[in-house]
Parts: structure tokens; sequence; C-alpha cells
């Protein structure tokens, strides 16, 4: 399946049927509503954690600039994507690569989102924490984007932007780089890689239709399920780190132990013959149920 030609203009079928309600779900929707609310987690997470944060409307206006920075980051993604959007089972029917949005209107819309958020971020928190949440931005959008179409290594520089909000959400509370936000920030950088290979051998076919480099594709699925493993292995005393810096308590050391045994017991279970997509959904529904244990946990037994 090839993709469709895309036009800077809105398809005319498509626009007789829209709203102009249907126009801001459109739009709203190229944000990846799903993906920003993680950030809402790790940012105030990161805020929170950090010493002398007791400020509630400050992590609100921290939160919202990191979520629109995230909203723009990923608007700006699909309208760079549309036409590999266009060629995945999955994606085609989105407003964009469907003909509902213009691409003009979605560059512009990713625009403003950024224009808005950086300053906000900047006054909200710090320059410097606008600094990261910029950096996080252009290496998601610059970088990771069009890596994706030459080397599946792309997977790793693409989890470098999805760590930061943790770091900034610290920063913008300390207005300092320090060695605990670093370490919420390596939590998130390594779970998000085998997180993400196990999406890859799930959807292998539209990304094979889409001429995308992901491990499943260029390596195989064997390596790919080597891989997950690796990195949850390096994941688990990771997370732990947070105990002797002061961050957590041990009670989070306990938990954020077990749960690390069970989330890396499943990525064993993947070096099996005969696994496949059955036990990459598992590991993806693990991935995501490890995560939120970890954030639950620091917000019981984390500092402040």
């Amino acid at each position: 399946m090839s993709a469709q030609p895309l036009s800077l203009e809105l398809d005319e079928s498509a626009g007789q049927r829209l709203t102009p309600f249907g126009i801001v779900r459109d739009l709203v929707s190229l944000s990846k509503p799903r993906l920003s609310s993680l950030v809402l987690v790790t940012t105030s997470g990161g805020y929170l954690l950090a010493p002398g944060s007791d400020s509630l409307w400050q992590v609100l206006k921290v939160v919202g600039a990191t979520a629109l920075l995230v909203a723009s980051a990923n608007t700006l993604n699909c309208v760079l994507e549309a036409r590999i959007d266009g060629s995945m089972n999955r994606t085609r029917t989105r407003a964009l690569p469907a003909g509902r949005l213009p691409l003009g209107l979605g560059l512009f819309h990713g625009l403003l989102l950024a224009a808005i958020a950086l300053p906000l971020l900047s006054q909200a928190g710090n320059p410097l924490a606008a600094l990261l949440g910029a950096l996080a931005h252009f290496t998601y959008v610059a970088i990771y984007t069009p890596m994706k179409r030459h080397t599946s290594l792309a997977t790793i520089v693409g989890a470098i932007p999805g760590a930061l909000p943790p770091l900034i959400g610290w920063v913008a509370a300390t207005g300092r780089i320090e060695l605990p936000g670093l370490v919420l920030f390596g939590i998130l950088f390594l779970w998000q890689i085998p997180h993400f290979l196990a999406l890859s051998i799930m959807l292998r076919d539209d990304y094979a239709r889409a001429d995308l480099k992901v491990l499943t594709l260029d390596g195989g699925d064997a390596m790919t399920r080597a891989h997950a493993v690796l990195w949850t292995v390096a994941l688990v005393p990771v997370s732990l780190l947070l105990v002797p810096l002061g961050v957590a308590s041990s009670g989070y050391g306990i938990g954020a132990l077990t749960c690390g045994a069970l989330f890396l017991a499943m990525a064993l279970a993947g070096l099996r013959g005969g696994a496949g997509r059955t036990w990459a959904g598992w590991l993806f529904a693990s991935s995501i149920a490890y995560l939120s244990a970890i954030f639950l946990l620091l917000a019981i037994f984390g500092r402040g």
C-alpha cells in the first residue's frame, strides 16, 4: 500500500462533513492526547519530588506549559509524517492523511503551541527548564522524526525527549540539573525502549508498509526480544537509586524492586521459543502497568 498524495488544501468532501467542532477535535487529535497525558504525570512527579516544591499553582503552570510543548511536538510530527501515516492501517484515518485538515493548518497550530509553551515554561519555571523543553522539542521534531526513516537507532534518540519531562519538572522547581532529576530522566529513558520494542513487534506489518526502520525489521524478532531484556535489566537498578538519594523511602524501594522483577520476568518470557505478538502485547501492557506503579509508589513514599 502506498501513501496517498497530500495537499496543503482541505479535502472538499471531508470539509463538507466537518463542523467547527470537528475541526477543533481534529486539531486536538494531532497533539495525541493520550501520549500527552503521560507528561502530566511525569512532569508533576519531577516537580513535586524536588525540594521546596510546595506551590500547587506553580506546578499546574509548569505541567500545563510542558503539556502544550509536547502537544506542539506531536502535532509537528503528524505534519511531517502525514504521508507515512497514510500508508499505515492504524494511522491512515488521522485528520491529515485523511484530508480532513490541510497541512498548513496543522503546521500553524503546531508552531503556535510552541510559541505559547516556551515563554510560559520560562515564566512558570525558569529559563533552564524552558531550555530543556526546547531541547526536547527540537530533538523529537527535527532529529527523531526524520531519523526513523533511516535507522532503528532512532528509537534510542526518541527516548531522550520522552524522558525529559520529569527532569523539566525537577529543574522548574529547583533551577538546577541535579542527580535525582537525572535519575528520573533515566527511569523514563530506559523504560521507553522495551515499551516501544514490544510495540514494534505488535505493529511490524504497519512499520514495514511505511518503510520505517525498527529493530524487529532490521534485526528480527529474536534480537528485539533480547534487547527488551537488556534494557529492562538496566532499568531496575536505576529505579532503585531514588532511595539512597533520599528522594523516596524504603517502601518505594521494596515496591519498585517487586514491580521491576515482575516486568523483567515478562521480558525474559520473550526469550522462550514461540514468543511473538501475543507476548509482545503482554510486555506492552506490563510496561504501562510498571510505569504507573512506579509513579504511584513515588506519590506514596516519595519526598514531599
